[in-house]
């Protein structure tokens, strides 16, 4: 039976040191090992490389947004730029063939001339005009940046501009010459998760230090926040605290400095856009004489609101099979994007006199998934739409609301799809919920290689995608590839993920391996061709199938996992994810999560799948000490455990391109290998109708 352990009984607490010299030996020694086993040979170097040329390919579709001035900007990585380009370009530009884009910031150059290990974290742009940006910059991938102000005009850093050093900021525009700055101002300005509990209004030409203080957090909350609406007519400021990953408490802030409380349910969403107040409810709420379900979309004027008027308009209910995914503002319309079986849907909501009026958008096939790239509602009512499915590359297209929309541009294929489906089916769980997940691959394949996923977490939906790695690495070589909707996710709305938050997680690990069961009922697969791979929260789903399911599976893979969940609010961010998975420091929380701890539950007397764990030492939010104990308590224990962990990459495990394709090449192989599939060869890129590599295993 496994031995249950606190902390004083944990032999690998050292493990938990990042940087300390046995911790770092162990690593190297383990990263050795893997790379001598599965990254010496041709097929590996070939699988590798296709990889690559997936992840580099000039025919990608990146997803640009827009500012006030018309400009697309997008973050592009390629062969020739690893690290990266900031860039923009024109509609006209970005309609041709072959579109020509203005670098704004180099981030390669960049790092050589400052030295520096520098990957892109993102920007914030100044509205409207976009004339300058925030620019957050981070080493190796870390979620702490630097944050430093660049002129897109002159296209460089401002001289004297506003500058942050290193740690988990955020910040906000408020006009060219102010900003909200909540950052670790030293002792006592950071929460016990890690992130800012104070923010700050900036004047240009003044000391951080002197910087007025706008609003404080509790020591206990997850974070603080502050942002600022620069619609002209509408100006407005809002200051929050994070009390837990679900909830906030929002204030109106004056000039004065004054706090006017938000009376919306702490674990609702919202926005404000012009004259409304939008709120999508995680919980019922009754208010003004009526109950609203959880999953509702509801508007209301902002003034009113803060007048006390009560009287919702009720713009979404969902229903057991329909949620709402995400909605988007443009200039005079409000457009949704809802899951019914997790097949989506646009609609466009109109506010008018006589109320709102809802059309809906065609055009989607049943199988692919649409979603809202950006809207400009400066600009107007233009949007960017992406559309895609497992077998249909990403579409681009530019519409506006009340006339018909135009493909930018389409994505080409990267695999040869030809007698390739794709397949819904629903999986019965332990206590009768049923469970949808989608098969991809050949319909006649019978007992196939078959790689499942999946996450189960913080309302997160796994929506159809087109992914060129897996179409490459996996199906393209005869392999079936299934995505399971399980509960924790967001695929049925709030009460989806509700059903296996704390004590119910595990009905989301019951859902999975109703998925696996149903998998091997239909003879899609067996268990020993059946494979499964998830990344951080996902990976904690891995080390429960793998310690909990075991004779299901045939192999394993778990990237940036979370598994000790007796330590993990004590390592890094992980105070956070309370509200997600309890607090193990209560009886009460720790009795129910001890049972599914994967660390806590590795036994000797049963046998495991191989299993391959990938971490990054840079991921400064899932603590790569959860990678490191599993796999020295899996190998104290006699199981066959591989481990490599990226010295870059933060939670994405990876910095570039380079590594990404060396990490999936990794894990591909190491599936595949452990599966005993048979040896195919390297399938053709459609593209190129002169390919005739044949590699000697199926990577």
């Amino acid at each position: 039976m496994a031995t249950l352990m606190g902390d004083r009984d944990d032999p690998y607490l050292w493990l938990e040191d990042i940087a300390g010299a046995d911790a770092s030996v162990w690593v190297r020694d383990r990263n050795a090992e893997t790379v001598a086993a599965l990254a010496g040979d041709e097929a590996f170097t070939a699988m590798r490389s296709e990889i690559r040329q997936v992840l580099d390919s000039d025919e990608r579709i990146t997803y640009p947004g827009w500012c006030g001035d018309g400009l697309y900007y997008d973050f592009w990585r390629d062969e020739t730029h690893p690290r990266g380009v900031w860039r923009r370009t024109t509609l006209d530009r970005y309609r041709s063939p072959e579109p020509t884009w203005d670098v704004l910031l180099d981030v390669d150059a960049l790092a050589a001339d400052e030295d520096e290990n520098w990957t892109w974290s993102g920007a914030s742009l100044l509205r409207p005009g976009c004339r300058r940006a925030l620019v957050s910059l981070s080493r190796g991938g870390a979620d702490a940046v630097v944050v430093r102000e660049f002129d897109l005009s002159d296209g460089a850093f401002v001289v004297d501009g506003f500058t942050l050093p290193e740690a988990k900021s955020s910040v906000c525009w408020i006009d060219s010459d102010t900003i909200y700055v909540a950052t670790d101002f030293g002792a006592g300005s950071l929460t016990t998760s890690g992130y800012p509990r104070v923010v700050r209004r900036w004047r240009r030409g003044t000391a951080l230090a002197d910087a007025a203080v706008v609003y404080e957090a509790r020591t206990d909350d997850i974070a603080v926040y502050a942002s600022h609406d620069s619609t002209p007519g509408f100006e407005r400021d809002f200051v929050g605290r994070f009390v837990d990953f679900y909830r906030t408490e929002n204030h109106l802030l004056t000039e004065s400095g004054e706090l006017t409380r938000l009376a919306i349910p702490e674990d609702a969403r919202w926005d404000v856009h012009r004259e409304w107040l939008v709120i999508r409810l995680r919980s019922s709420w009754a208010v003004g004489g009526t109950t609203y379900p959880a999953g509702a979309l509801l508007a209301v004027r902002f003034d009113a609101f803060l007048a006390g008027d009560r009287q919702m308009t009720v713009l979404f209910e969902p229903d057991g099979r329909t949620a709402l995914s995400h909605h988007h503002w443009t200039r005079n319309h409000l457009i949704l994007a809802i899951l019914t079986d997790v097949r989506s849907r646009l609609e466009v909501l109109t506010p008018g006199a006589d109320g709102w009026r809802q059309t809906s958008s065609a055009g989607l096939s049943d199988l692919d998934h649409s979603r809202v790239v950006a809207t400009d509602p400066e600009r107007g009512d233009d949007y960017l739409d992406a559309s895609e499915g497992f077998l249909q590359p990403v579409a681009m297209r530019l519409g506006q609301v009340g006339a018909d929309s135009e493909i930018l541009r389409r994505e080409p294929a990267v695999f040869d799809a030809e007698g390739l489906t794709v397949r819904q089916f629903f999986a019965t769980s332990a206590d009768g919920t049923r469970v949808p997940y989608f098969v991809v691959g050949d319909p006649g394949a019978q007992g196939s290689p078959t790689l499942l996923t999946g996450y189960g977490g913080y309302e997160h939906s796994l929506t159809p995608y087109y992914s060129g790695v897996i179409g490459r690495g996996w199906l393209a070589r005869g392999g079936t590839y299934a995505v399971a909707n399980i509960r924790g996710g967001g695929e049925y709305g709030p009460e989806w993920h509700r059903a296996a938050v704390r004590e119910k997680r595990p009905r989301a690990f019951e859902d999975f391996a109703a998925v696996a069961t149903d998998l091997v009922a239909r003879g899609i697969t067996t268990p020993a061709q059946l494979a499964i791979e998830g990344g951080s929260n996902g990976g904690l789903l891995m080390g429960v199938m793998l310690t909990r399911y075991p004779a299901l599976f045939g192999a394993v893979a778990a990237h940036v996992p979370l598994l000790d969940m007796r330590r993990y609010h004590r390592l890094l961010a992980g105070t956070s994810w309370i509200a997600e998975y309890g607090d193990p420091d209560r009886q009460a929380d720790w009795a129910y999560l001890r049972e599914f701890s994967p660390y806590h539950n590795v036994r000797g007397d049963l046998s495991y799948p191989p299993v391959l764990l990938v971490t990054s030492t840079r991921d400064d939010r899932v603590h790569p000490g959860h990678a490191r104990k599993m796999a020295a308590r899996l190998r104290e224990h006699g199981h066959g455990v591989a481990y490599y962990e990226n010295v870059d990459g933060g939670h994405g495990a990876a910095a570039n391109n380079e590594q990404r394709a060396f990490l999936w090449a990794l894990r591909l192989t190491f599936l595949w290998r452990r599966l005993a599939a048979p040896l195919l060869p390297a399938p053709r890129d459609p593209a190129d109708e002169s390919a005739t590599a044949v590699v000697g295993e199926p990577n």
